[in-house]
């Protein structure tokens, strides 16, 4: 009977300015992390998106106030980067959307295999990604 071993893995703490540096994750990581990162940015800019619900149906007037926000800005803050705060709104809330979407048909299918993991989460990155292009084009006024 042989008693050779075969060599474990060393397990140790992860060093983050020398491993993750290296590490690279699978498309499917990607969007695990980008899921959650949008549902956190949703979440802290809550209060600016009810702001601009109210202002944009209040009145005609108030809607004019802020339609001419994005043009001029408000106090001190520059209309280019409300426009770009409205971006990231908008990469969020498509990211999250079609994430879940992608969760969804995972649990209802019970395909769960790295393949369609893989192709799922790609689909997930440009899908959210094109259309957030396309509306961010609209947002700059491109169309």
């Amino acid at each position: 009977m042989s008693t050779s071993r075969t060599a474990r893995p060393e397990f140790r703490n992860i060093n983050a300015f020398r491993d993750l540096t290296t590490y690279r994750l699978p498309a499917a990581g990607w969007v695990s992390i980008l899921h959650r990162a949008s549902g956190g940015l949703m979440f802290l800019l809550l209060p600016f998106v009810v702001w601009m619900m109210d202002a944009s149906l209040s009145s005609e007037i108030s809607y004019g106030a802020f339609v001419a926000t994005f043009d001029a800005g408000v106090g001190f803050v520059p209309g280019w980067f409300l426009k770009l705060v409205v971006l990231a709104l908008i990469w969020a809330y498509l990211h999250h959307f079609c994430a879940g979407v992608r969760h969804l048909i995972m649990d209802a299918t019970h395909k769960v295999d790295k393949a369609f993991g893989r192709s799922s989460a790609i689909v997930t990155l440009v899908v959210s990604l094109g259309l957030t292009a396309v509306l961010g084009a609209k947002l700059f006024g491109l169309y």
